[in-house]
């Protein structure tokens, strides 16, 4: 069992930045796949980017070269770092972790872009 917990969202100007940090409760250096998705209001859940433990990151297309995940493994933390944020980014992101065949999902957290 993987519990996810997000922090980071809120309210941000277009062309601003955010950062939000899922805090998973066992070591990362376990968990194969780490990543993000999102669901706006009225539309699916998509996928914003998925880190392997190894390998490269994958990125939709919305995001690549504005939005970049990271893992801090000493702090069982995955980030994501959003940058010159639109208003078509606004949505709950969700973290997502996959072990051994197994999918888990944090409860979210509200990103808003709006002036």
């Amino acid at each position: 069992q993987v519990q996810l917990v997000e922090s980071g969202g809120g309210l941000v100007q277009p062309g601003g930045s955010l950062r939000l940090a899922c805090a998973a409760s066992k070591s990362i250096w376990s968990i194969n796949i780490m990543g993000w998705y999102r669901q706006a209001p009225g539309k699916q859940r998509e996928l914003v980017g998925t880190k392997p433990t190894s390998g490269s990151t994958n990125y939709a297309d919305s995001v690549k070269g504005r939005f970049t995940i990271s893992r801090d493994y000493p702090k069982n933390t995955v980030y994501l770092q959003m940058n010159s944020l639109k208003p078509e980014d606004t949505a709950v992101y969700y973290c997502y972790a996959q072990q051994y065949g197994l999918e888990y999902w944090g409860p979210g957290t509200q990103v808003t872009v709006s002036s």
